[in-house]
């Protein structure tokens, strides 16, 4: 098989371009050149943002097509049409923000969506995603394009920060503010599994939209945490704490403490979201202490420092603040 990732270099696209690498297919990786990327893959180097920036792609053919994109949906209307002819299948990595909120606790895939414009400038990342799926339709066609609506995704490379957040914290020990319920249920992918769904959902030649999360269910936002004080083996000490504390404390669910929504809407739209359907066509989703343990790995390689998005806020609960909500 012969892929054309379109990034490749950063925690979703690099994920599926080593898949694809260790699967022995032929890899053309086109970015922008800021980070390398992985070792055996084809590079073209170009900036989709800028004019004539697709230049590198004049030329070629593949099976299939991986793309990440996230900001202006034009980005993915022009590069999707460049490619329509000489491409078999488009994989747009989407989100499952593209629904409109609140969601139904169990929605599945034909839930309704926000509104988007192929031809838009970035208007807000839901919007744009959405957008960014109809460029890739209307380029590619209904029958060729696989929709890939990722719920939060972790793993090793994540450049948001937020399992790497938890893992930081955990291993300076001590106290740690840990958001409960312990046994709130939560649903994310880990971009190894992710990766993997793509590649064997564009081999087996699926198309349309699916949801790509952790079946209801299956994880807790005690099990993660558990995994993180066992995978860093500090002494750190979870002191389980009532969403109307949190609250109280006026700490941010999601952005300050990263992973977790509260019991209610919020919650039920980001961690109840079915997956029957991607479950059904092959998706597999491995243990927390494995995503846990390769993330704190990958982590550890690199100076304990993860990448940060620029497009993305810093994530994270201030060491001060969580003292005060203790009481220490």
């Amino acid at each position: 098989m012969r892929l054309l990732m379109l990034g490749g270099t950063e925690f979703v696209g690099r994920a599926v371009t080593e898949a694809a690498l260790a699967r022995g297919w032929e890899v053309t990786v086109f970015h922008r050149g800021r980070h390398a990327a992985p070792e055996g893959a084809r590079v073209v180097h170009g900036d989709r943002t800028a004019e004539g920036g697709l230049a590198g792609l004049a030329e070629g053919e593949w099976d299939v097509v991986v793309d990440t994109w996230s900001g202006a949906p034009h980005a993915v209307r022009d590069a999707a049409r460049l490619l329509a002819g000489r491409a078999g299948r488009y994989v747009y990595v989407s989100t499952g923000s593209v629904y409109r909120y609140p969601a139904d606790a169990g929605s599945d895939e034909t839930f309704p969506l926000v509104d988007g414009d192929p031809d838009a400038d970035a208007k807000g990342y839901a919007e744009d995603k959405r957008g960014s799926e109809l460029a890739a339709v209307d380029a590619f066609g209904a029958e060729r394009t696989i929709l890939a609506r990722a719920g939060l995704i972790l793993g090793p490379y994540e450049n948001i920060g937020r399992l790497p957040w938890w893992l930081n914290r955990i291993a300076r020990g001590g106290p740690v503010l840990a958001p409960g319920p312990r046994d709130l249920e939560i649903q994310y992918v880990d971009a190894r599994d992710l990766a993997e769904w793509i590649l064997d959902a564009a081999a087996a030649e699926l198309h349309g939209p699916y949801n790509l999360v952790s079946p209801m269910g299956r994880f807790t936002m005690g099990e993660l945490l558990d995994a993180c004080v066992e995978v860093v083996g500090s002494d750190a000490s979870l002191r389980w704490t009532a969403p109307e504390a949190v609250a109280e404390a006026g700490i941010q669910e999601w952005v300050e403490l990263p992973v977790w929504a509260a019991p209610g809407e919020g919650h039920d739209t980001m961690h109840r979201t079915s997956s029957e359907k991607a479950i059904a066509a092959g998706l597999r989703t491995r243990p927390v202490a494995e995503t846990v343990r390769g993330t704190w790995e990958w982590l550890q390689s690199i100076g304990g420092t993860p990448p940060q998005r620029p497009d993305r806020p810093v994530v994270g609960l201030a060491p001060d603040k969580e003292a005060k909500a203790l009481g220490l």
